[in-house]
Protein backbone atom coordinates (compact mmCIF):
# COMPACT_ATOMS: atom_id res chain seq x y z
CA UNK A 1 0.00 0.00 0.00
CA UNK A 2 1.39 3.27 -0.76
CA UNK A 3 2.09 5.75 1.84
CA UNK A 4 -0.30 8.69 1.94
CA UNK A 5 1.90 11.85 2.30
CA UNK A 6 1.03 14.18 5.56
CA UNK A 7 -0.54 17.59 4.31
CA UNK A 8 1.51 20.17 3.63
CA UNK A 9 4.58 17.76 2.17
CA UNK A 10 6.26 18.09 -0.75
CA UNK A 11 4.89 14.64 -2.26
CA UNK A 12 1.95 14.05 -5.05
CA UNK A 13 -1.47 14.64 -3.48
CA UNK A 14 -4.10 11.92 -3.92
CA UNK A 15 -7.13 13.11 -6.50
CA UNK A 16 -9.64 12.52 -3.19
CA UNK A 17 -7.62 14.69 -1.26
CA UNK A 18 -6.59 17.53 -3.68
CA UNK A 19 -7.34 20.57 -1.88
CA UNK A 20 -7.84 22.76 -5.45
CA UNK A 21 -11.36 21.78 -6.16
CA UNK A 22 -13.21 21.88 -9.21
CA UNK A 23 -13.53 25.58 -10.69
CA UNK A 24 -15.80 24.54 -13.62
CA UNK A 25 -18.15 23.35 -11.80
CA UNK A 26 -21.25 25.60 -12.02
CA UNK A 27 -21.51 25.66 -8.23
CA UNK A 28 -17.72 26.97 -8.12
CA UNK A 29 -18.62 29.24 -10.82
CA UNK A 30 -21.51 30.70 -9.67
CA UNK A 31 -19.71 32.01 -6.09
CA UNK A 32 -16.86 33.40 -8.18
CA UNK A 33 -18.89 35.73 -10.00
CA UNK A 34 -20.77 36.41 -6.60
CA UNK A 35 -17.66 37.23 -4.64
CA UNK A 36 -16.14 39.15 -7.26
CA UNK A 37 -18.85 41.32 -7.79
CA UNK A 38 -19.41 41.95 -3.84
CA UNK A 39 -15.22 42.91 -3.83
CA UNK A 40 -16.00 45.50 -6.75
CA UNK A 41 -19.12 46.88 -5.06
CA UNK A 42 -17.40 47.11 -1.64
CA UNK A 43 -14.31 48.49 -3.05
CA UNK A 44 -16.63 51.14 -4.80
CA UNK A 45 -18.65 51.81 -1.53
CA UNK A 46 -15.27 52.95 0.75
CA UNK A 47 -13.88 54.84 -2.48
CA UNK A 48 -17.11 57.30 -2.49
CA UNK A 49 -17.13 58.57 0.75
CA UNK A 50 -17.07 61.35 0.57
CA UNK A 51 -17.48 61.86 -3.03
CA UNK A 52 -20.62 60.88 -5.01
CA UNK A 53 -21.04 56.91 -5.72
CA UNK A 54 -19.52 56.29 -9.15
CA UNK A 55 -22.12 54.44 -11.04
CA UNK A 56 -19.82 55.07 -14.53
CA UNK A 57 -16.52 53.15 -12.77
CA UNK A 58 -18.74 50.61 -11.76
CA UNK A 59 -19.51 48.63 -14.51
CA UNK A 60 -15.46 48.54 -16.46
CA UNK A 61 -14.08 47.58 -12.96
CA UNK A 62 -16.82 45.01 -13.06
CA UNK A 63 -15.70 43.74 -16.27
CA UNK A 64 -11.80 43.76 -15.57
CA UNK A 65 -12.16 41.63 -11.91
CA UNK A 66 -14.49 39.38 -13.32
CA UNK A 67 -12.23 38.68 -16.35
CA UNK A 68 -9.74 38.35 -14.01
CA UNK A 69 -11.47 35.91 -11.79
CA UNK A 70 -13.00 33.97 -15.04
CA UNK A 71 -9.82 33.50 -17.15
CA UNK A 72 -8.07 32.44 -13.17
CA UNK A 73 -10.68 29.67 -12.37
CA UNK A 74 -10.65 28.49 -16.43
CA UNK A 75 -6.44 28.01 -16.43
CA UNK A 76 -6.79 26.76 -13.24
CA UNK A 77 -9.27 23.87 -13.95
CA UNK A 78 -7.55 23.07 -16.97
CA UNK A 79 -4.53 22.37 -15.11
CA UNK A 80 -5.99 20.78 -12.19
CA UNK A 81 -5.15 17.11 -13.60
CA UNK A 82 -1.89 18.37 -13.73
CA UNK A 83 -1.46 20.03 -10.67
CA UNK A 84 -2.79 17.50 -8.36
CA UNK A 85 0.42 15.07 -9.38
CA UNK A 86 2.47 17.39 -7.56
CA UNK A 87 3.37 18.52 -3.71
CA UNK A 88 0.95 21.59 -1.71
CA UNK A 89 4.07 24.22 -2.11
CA UNK A 90 4.09 23.40 -5.36
CA UNK A 91 0.59 23.21 -6.41
CA UNK A 92 0.01 26.88 -4.08
CA UNK A 93 3.02 28.67 -5.87
CA UNK A 94 1.84 27.62 -9.35
CA UNK A 95 -2.06 29.14 -8.42
CA UNK A 96 -0.65 32.41 -7.54
CA UNK A 97 1.33 32.84 -10.54
CA UNK A 98 -1.74 31.91 -13.02
CA UNK A 99 -3.28 34.89 -11.04
CA UNK A 100 -0.67 37.10 -11.18
CA UNK A 101 0.09 36.47 -14.96
CA UNK A 102 -3.31 36.78 -16.01
CA UNK A 103 -4.45 40.05 -13.68
CA UNK A 104 -0.67 41.29 -15.05
CA UNK A 105 -1.66 40.88 -18.65
CA UNK A 106 -5.43 42.14 -18.27
CA UNK A 107 -4.04 45.08 -16.42
CA UNK A 108 -1.81 45.97 -19.73
CA UNK A 109 -4.69 45.49 -22.15
CA UNK A 110 -7.43 47.25 -20.42
CA UNK A 111 -4.75 50.30 -20.11
CA UNK A 112 -5.43 49.98 -24.37
CA UNK A 113 -9.01 48.97 -24.16
CA UNK A 114 -9.49 52.24 -21.92
CA UNK A 115 -7.37 54.68 -22.81
CA UNK A 116 -9.60 57.51 -21.66
CA UNK A 117 -10.63 56.37 -18.25
CA UNK A 118 -6.96 54.70 -17.50
CA UNK A 119 -4.72 57.66 -19.31
CA UNK A 120 -3.73 59.66 -15.61
CA UNK A 121 -2.61 56.29 -14.16
CA UNK A 122 0.84 54.84 -13.66
CA UNK A 123 1.03 51.94 -15.86
CA UNK A 124 3.80 50.48 -13.79
CA UNK A 125 2.18 51.31 -10.32
CA UNK A 126 -1.48 50.08 -10.74
CA UNK A 127 -0.76 46.86 -12.72
CA UNK A 128 1.97 46.19 -9.62
CA UNK A 129 -1.14 47.41 -7.39
CA UNK A 130 -3.68 44.99 -9.06
CA UNK A 131 -1.32 41.95 -9.34
CA UNK A 132 -0.38 42.32 -5.14
CA UNK A 133 -4.26 42.82 -4.80
CA UNK A 134 -5.17 39.58 -7.03
CA UNK A 135 -2.73 37.38 -4.91
CA UNK A 136 -3.01 38.47 -1.82
CA UNK A 137 -7.04 37.64 -2.69
CA UNK A 138 -6.39 34.29 -4.20
CA UNK A 139 -3.91 33.15 -1.21
CA UNK A 140 -6.49 33.89 1.07
CA UNK A 141 -8.81 31.92 -1.04
CA UNK A 142 -6.22 28.47 -1.13
CA UNK A 143 -6.10 28.57 2.30
CA UNK A 144 -9.46 28.62 2.85
CA UNK A 145 -9.76 25.96 0.34
CA UNK A 146 -7.00 24.29 2.27
CA UNK A 147 -8.73 24.14 5.35
CA UNK A 148 -11.58 23.33 3.97
CA UNK A 149 -10.26 19.72 2.92
CA UNK A 150 -8.44 19.15 6.05
CA UNK A 151 -12.15 19.32 7.50
CA UNK A 152 -13.33 17.27 4.99
CA UNK A 153 -10.45 14.55 5.42
CA UNK A 154 -11.02 14.72 9.77
CA UNK A 155 -14.86 14.23 9.00
CA UNK A 156 -14.09 11.33 6.66
CA UNK A 157 -11.32 9.55 9.04
CA UNK A 158 -13.99 9.79 12.24
CA UNK A 159 -16.88 8.46 9.91
CA UNK A 160 -14.79 5.32 8.48
CA UNK A 161 -13.48 4.77 12.63
CA UNK A 162 -17.28 5.31 13.58
CA UNK A 163 -18.59 2.72 11.03
CA UNK A 164 -15.53 0.34 12.25
CA UNK A 165 -16.68 0.60 15.50
CA UNK A 166 -20.55 -0.09 14.70
CA UNK A 167 -19.60 -2.96 12.13
CA UNK A 168 -17.44 -4.53 15.15
CA UNK A 169 -19.91 -4.69 17.06
CA UNK A 170 -21.97 -6.67 15.06
CA UNK A 171 -20.12 -9.96 14.79
CA UNK A 172 -19.26 -10.92 18.23
CA UNK A 173 -23.26 -10.53 18.76
CA UNK A 174 -23.98 -12.68 15.46
CA UNK A 175 -21.05 -15.30 16.27
CA UNK A 176 -23.21 -15.86 20.17
CA UNK A 177 -25.90 -16.34 18.86
CA UNK A 178 -24.98 -18.94 16.11
CA UNK A 179 -22.88 -20.51 17.98
CA UNK A 180 -25.07 -21.39 20.69
CA UNK A 181 -27.74 -22.46 17.82
CA UNK A 182 -24.72 -25.16 16.56
CA UNK A 183 -24.29 -26.01 20.51
CA UNK A 184 -28.07 -27.20 20.82
CA UNK A 185 -27.46 -29.23 17.92
CA UNK A 186 -24.44 -31.34 19.10
CA UNK A 187 -25.76 -33.70 21.30
CA UNK A 188 -29.07 -34.26 19.51
CA UNK A 189 -27.77 -34.09 15.54
CA UNK A 190 -24.65 -34.58 15.35
CA UNK A 191 -24.40 -34.50 11.34
CA UNK A 192 -27.12 -31.38 11.32
CA UNK A 193 -24.15 -29.47 13.63
CA UNK A 194 -21.20 -30.40 11.44
CA UNK A 195 -22.67 -29.07 8.39
CA UNK A 196 -24.08 -26.07 10.20
CA UNK A 197 -20.24 -25.62 11.29
CA UNK A 198 -19.78 -25.83 7.32
CA UNK A 199 -22.39 -23.13 6.89
CA UNK A 200 -20.72 -20.94 9.62
CA UNK A 201 -17.33 -20.79 8.54
CA UNK A 202 -18.96 -19.86 4.80
CA UNK A 203 -20.89 -17.28 6.18
CA UNK A 204 -18.07 -15.63 8.48
CA UNK A 205 -15.85 -15.81 5.49
CA UNK A 206 -18.22 -13.69 3.43
CA UNK A 207 -19.27 -11.43 6.94
CA UNK A 208 -15.76 -10.75 7.95
CA UNK A 209 -14.67 -8.79 5.42
CA UNK A 210 -13.71 -6.00 6.80
CA UNK A 211 -12.37 -4.68 2.94
CA UNK A 212 -16.09 -4.30 1.82
CA UNK A 213 -17.82 -1.64 3.26
CA UNK A 214 -20.79 -2.29 0.29
CA UNK A 215 -22.40 -5.22 -0.89
CA UNK A 216 -25.46 -5.94 -3.78
CA UNK A 217 -28.64 -7.17 -2.88
CA UNK A 218 -28.25 -10.61 -4.42
CA UNK A 219 -24.91 -10.97 -2.16
CA UNK A 220 -26.74 -9.83 1.25
CA UNK A 221 -29.23 -12.24 0.26
CA UNK A 222 -26.99 -15.33 -0.14
CA UNK A 223 -25.53 -14.21 3.47
CA UNK A 224 -29.24 -14.50 4.64
CA UNK A 225 -29.85 -17.78 3.04
CA UNK A 226 -26.62 -19.67 5.25
CA UNK A 227 -27.53 -17.92 7.97
CA UNK A 228 -31.19 -19.00 7.56
CA UNK A 229 -29.85 -22.54 7.21
CA UNK A 230 -28.51 -22.81 10.32
CA UNK A 231 -31.11 -21.44 12.28
CA UNK A 232 -33.36 -24.22 10.58
CA UNK A 233 -31.34 -26.49 12.15
CA UNK A 234 -32.54 -24.72 15.10
CA UNK A 235 -36.15 -23.88 14.79
CA UNK A 236 -37.23 -26.89 12.18
CA UNK A 237 -40.54 -26.30 10.79
CA UNK A 238 -41.30 -23.14 13.50
CA UNK A 239 -39.39 -20.55 10.93
CA UNK A 240 -40.51 -19.75 7.53
CA UNK A 241 -39.70 -16.94 5.40
CA UNK A 242 -41.28 -15.66 2.83
CA UNK A 243 -39.20 -13.68 0.44
CA UNK A 244 -40.32 -10.59 -2.26
CA UNK A 245 -37.47 -9.75 -3.87
CA UNK A 246 -37.70 -7.17 -6.91
CA UNK A 247 -34.85 -8.23 -9.70
CA UNK A 248 -34.16 -5.34 -10.50
CA UNK A 249 -32.95 -4.80 -6.51
CA UNK A 250 -30.67 -7.64 -6.90
CA UNK A 251 -27.66 -5.83 -8.39
CA UNK A 252 -28.19 -2.31 -6.03
CA UNK A 253 -25.52 -1.88 -3.56
CA UNK A 254 -25.90 -1.19 0.09
CA UNK A 255 -24.17 -1.50 3.04
CA UNK A 256 -22.85 -4.67 3.75
CA UNK A 257 -24.43 -6.71 7.05
CA UNK A 258 -27.49 -4.52 6.45
CA UNK A 259 -30.64 -7.42 5.88
CA UNK A 260 -29.02 -10.23 7.80
CA UNK A 261 -28.59 -8.40 11.53
CA UNK A 262 -32.67 -8.03 10.85
CA UNK A 263 -33.29 -10.89 9.75
CA UNK A 264 -31.39 -12.28 13.14
CA UNK A 265 -33.44 -9.69 15.42
CA UNK A 266 -36.43 -11.51 14.01
CA UNK A 267 -35.61 -15.06 14.64
CA UNK A 268 -34.51 -14.37 17.84
CA UNK A 269 -36.64 -11.98 19.37
CA UNK A 270 -39.79 -13.23 17.22
CA UNK A 271 -40.06 -16.50 16.06
CA UNK A 272 -37.96 -18.16 18.43
CA UNK A 273 -39.77 -17.15 21.43
CA UNK A 274 -42.96 -17.85 19.66
CA UNK A 275 -44.00 -22.10 20.44
CA UNK A 276 -45.85 -22.03 17.02
CA UNK A 277 -43.00 -20.23 15.35
CA UNK A 278 -43.71 -18.04 12.14
CA UNK A 279 -43.38 -16.48 9.22
CA UNK A 280 -40.94 -13.41 7.98
CA UNK A 281 -41.90 -11.88 5.28
CA UNK A 282 -38.98 -9.72 3.51
CA UNK A 283 -39.88 -7.44 0.79
CA UNK A 284 -37.24 -5.78 -0.88
CA UNK A 285 -37.88 -3.41 -4.49
CA UNK A 286 -35.85 -0.60 -6.05
CA UNK A 287 -38.94 2.27 -6.74
CA UNK A 288 -38.87 6.15 -7.60
CA UNK A 289 -34.75 6.26 -7.19
CA UNK A 290 -34.77 4.15 -3.87
CA UNK A 291 -34.20 0.70 -2.44
CA UNK A 292 -36.61 -0.34 -0.21
CA UNK A 293 -36.42 -2.70 2.21
CA UNK A 294 -39.28 -3.97 4.73
CA UNK A 295 -39.29 -6.86 7.21
CA UNK A 296 -42.71 -7.93 9.14
CA UNK A 297 -42.17 -10.72 11.75
CA UNK A 298 -44.76 -11.89 14.60
CA UNK A 299 -44.10 -11.35 18.43
CA UNK A 300 -44.94 -12.57 21.50
CA UNK A 301 -48.17 -10.54 23.01
CA UNK A 302 -46.40 -9.85 26.08
CA UNK A 303 -43.35 -8.27 26.51
CA UNK A 304 -43.23 -7.37 22.36
CA UNK A 305 -40.68 -7.48 20.20
CA UNK A 306 -38.57 -4.49 22.42
CA UNK A 307 -38.74 -6.29 25.60
CA UNK A 308 -34.72 -7.57 25.16
CA UNK A 309 -31.78 -5.29 25.42
CA UNK A 310 -30.09 -7.50 22.07
CA UNK A 311 -32.93 -5.91 20.11
CA UNK A 312 -32.67 -2.37 20.63
CA UNK A 313 -28.45 -2.92 20.57
CA UNK A 314 -29.02 -4.51 16.58
CA UNK A 315 -31.56 -1.73 15.62
CA UNK A 316 -29.59 1.46 17.31
CA UNK A 317 -26.18 -0.34 15.21
CA UNK A 318 -28.45 -0.24 12.25
CA UNK A 319 -29.97 3.34 12.63
CA UNK A 320 -26.05 4.54 13.39
CA UNK A 321 -24.57 2.84 10.64
CA UNK A 322 -27.66 4.44 8.45
CA UNK A 323 -27.23 7.86 9.41
CA UNK A 324 -23.69 7.75 9.03
CA UNK A 325 -23.65 6.94 5.92
CA UNK A 326 -26.70 8.87 4.16
CA UNK A 327 -27.48 11.83 6.69
CA UNK A 328 -30.50 13.73 5.94
CA UNK A 329 -30.91 10.64 2.97
CA UNK A 330 -32.43 7.78 4.16
CA UNK A 331 -35.49 6.45 6.39
CA UNK A 332 -35.57 4.08 8.83
CA UNK A 333 -38.51 2.87 11.19
CA UNK A 334 -38.90 0.27 13.29
CA UNK A 335 -42.13 -0.22 15.33
CA UNK A 336 -44.57 -2.72 16.80
CA UNK A 337 -48.20 -3.36 15.53
CA UNK A 338 -50.47 -5.75 17.17
CA UNK A 339 -48.49 -8.99 16.90
CA UNK A 340 -46.47 -8.06 14.48
CA UNK A 341 -43.21 -5.92 14.34
CA UNK A 342 -42.21 -3.91 11.24
CA UNK A 343 -38.75 -2.26 9.97
CA UNK A 344 -38.42 -0.44 7.26
CA UNK A 345 -35.72 0.62 5.78
CA UNK A 346 -35.13 3.50 2.58
CA UNK A 347 -31.93 4.09 0.96
CA UNK A 348 -30.89 6.41 -2.25
CA UNK A 349 -30.08 4.45 -5.04
CA UNK A 350 -26.05 4.55 -6.19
Amino acid sequence: MPRREPPGAAGPLPEDDFFLPDLCAPRAVFFAVLLAELLVLVHHLADSVPRPFDWQGLGPASLFVQWCVLLSSALLCGLRPLLVRFGLPLVTVAALAVVATVTAASSGLARLAYPPTLEAVQAPGWILRNVLVAVLLAGIVLRYFYLQQQLVRQQRAGLQARLASLRSRIHPHFLFNTLNSIASLIGARPAAAERAVEDLADLLRASLREDEQETTVAEELALCERYLAIETLRLGDRLAVEWAVDDAARAVRLPSMLLQPLLENAVNHGIARLPEGGCIRVVIEARDGELRLSLVNPVPGEGGAGAGSGEHLALDNIRQRLAALYPERHRFRAARAGDSYAVAVRLPLH
